[in-house]
């Protein structure tokens, strides 16, 4: 159905979120999940508590690179009259269970490896009087057996210089996560550290918030792809990677992407093609006062293309409820949004800054909800480095980028083809439509992007 009049963008927020609210409601309720590889698990949402399958660590281990000890045997030790004990046995981080450590010997021993049955302690290195392993010769280096009274595998001594309890510089099996705790929680956007720590459990897969599926559909005869060579009359599009981009960086999975004439029946195709593998379509262009408006042709009232069925030329049709409006923003106005195939539909404008706006202004936040991901407060205050004028009786969305100094200044002007300047910025500046001079220093509202 067509609409009339112009509404508020905060009404036309308050419409997109309520067409979307089933996916944000289906992420909620982990109602669509999945399994994925550690590898791919990066910005994934948790879908319920990870549990750890095993011990961390999975067995006594040494903390440093050192001795391991007796506790008692090195009780007396001092920098002035060190312990000196014989080397028995050479322990490495590698795979095997070593030998039982024999009182009043040592093991060199190496961080990570296994502490051996009989030592209660580890000396680090820098505690000895070598205070190095540079010069110490390895156990399995001894000369003939006899030779020192350790015996066989004996190779030299080492003279432990500070004393050490029981527990010193030993990690204990499960001492830092046992069989059955929550490793992380439902919720967790899981990063690079927690990633390690599903590692060293053995995690090889997460079960995680599955994205939610979009369609992105580029409209506009005039257009050709980025590295492509235009016509004259063509124009680069700018809107489908761009979009795409948007859709990936709030969570969602791009499952289509199409670039489609000012065809109708083209475009109604396509759109049915997406609706059928996606959770969610957008689309830019073609929803203005034109007369090639292909995305309102299609949908936007009595007479509308609705699609083809089988057999069949094209079908007229009225819309199946798409709503289009114009919001009392600049840039961005034209929008447009309802249900499609049973598939939720916003209708974007096709001017680069304009389809970035009403991303940021109404998508990205139920998107990113839909994904399971947390909310993020992105509006905030800041001082305006330069003064700005504008025209009364419209909400502006002014590019702006934000100094050293923390203040914003305008880039660009308010025209929604400025896409350069879009580039330099990293804020909208929130001018309400009242308002049409701020002097420089005026704390004002803006939205991070």
């Amino acid at each position: 159905m067509a609409g009339t009049g112009r509404v508020s963008v905060d009404q036309h927020r308050a419409d997109v979120a309520a067409l979307l609210a089933p996916l944000v409601e289906a992420a909620r309720r982990r109602t669509r999940t999945e399994d994925v590889v550690l590898a791919d698990a990066l910005g994934r949402v948790l879908a319920a508590d990870l549990v750890a399958p095993v011990a961390v660590p999975l067995f006594r281990n040494s903390q440093m690179d050192g001795y391991a000890v007796r506790a008692s045997d090195v009780a007396g030790a001092r920098a002035d009259a060190p312990v000196r004990l014989v080397v028995a046995a050479e322990i490495p981080a590698a795979p095997g269970v070593p030998a039982p450590l024999v009182p009043g010997t040592a093991a060199r021993i190496m961080t990570g490896a296994p502490v051996p049955d009989g030592a209660d302690a580890v000396v680090p290195v820098e505690d000895t009087v070598a205070g190095t392993f540079a010069s110490a010769p390895r156990p399995d280096a001894a000369g003939p057996a006899g030779d020192d009274p350790a015996g066989p595998g004996a190779s030299h001594a080492v003279e432990v210089r500070v004393p050490r309890s029981a527990g010193d510089f030993v990690r204990e099996a499960g001492s830092d996560v046992r069989p059955g705790d929550v490793l992380l929680p439902d919720g967790t956007v899981l990063a690079p550290h927690h990633l390690a720590a599903a590692a060293a459990c053995g995690v090889g897969s997460v079960r995680v918030v599955a994205r939610p599926r979009v369609a992105v559909l580029s409209t506009g005869s005039e257009l050709v792809g980025p590295g492509e060579t235009p016509g004259h009359g063509q124009v680069f599009d700018a809107n489908a990677d761009a979009l795409g981009a948007a859709v990936r960086r709030a969570g969602g999975d791009v499952v289509r992407t199409a670039r489609c004439g000012d065809d109708a029946a083209r475009f109604a195709a396509v759109l049915a093609e997406a609706t059928a593998v996606a959770d969610l379509v957008v689309t830019s262009g073609g929803v203005s006062q034109g007369a090639y408006e292909v995305v309102k042709d299609v949908l936007g009232g009595p007479g509308a293309v609705a699609g083809q069925d089988a057999g069949q030329e094209d079908v007229r049709a009225t819309s199946p409820g798409v709503t289009f409006r114009s919001v009392a923003m600049q840039p961005g106005g034209p929008q447009g949004f309802g249900t499609v195939h049973g598939t939720p539909v916003l209708t974007f404008p096709g001017n680069p800054v304009s389809a970035q706006v009403s991303f940021a202004m109404f998508l990205r936040e139920p998107l990113e909800r839909a994904a399971g991901l947390p909310g993020v407060e992105r509006v905030r205050t800041a001082v305006l480095a330069e003064p700005l004028t504008s025209p009364a009786g419209k909400r502006q969305l002014l590019r702006g980028a934000t100094g050293p100094d923390g203040t914003v200044r305008v880039v660009g002007g308010a025209g929604s083809h400025l896409v350069a300047s879009m580039a330099r910025a990293d804020v909208l500046v929130d001018v309400p439509a009242d308002v049409t001079q701020w002097d420089a220093g005026t704390e004002v509202e803006v939205r991070e992007l």
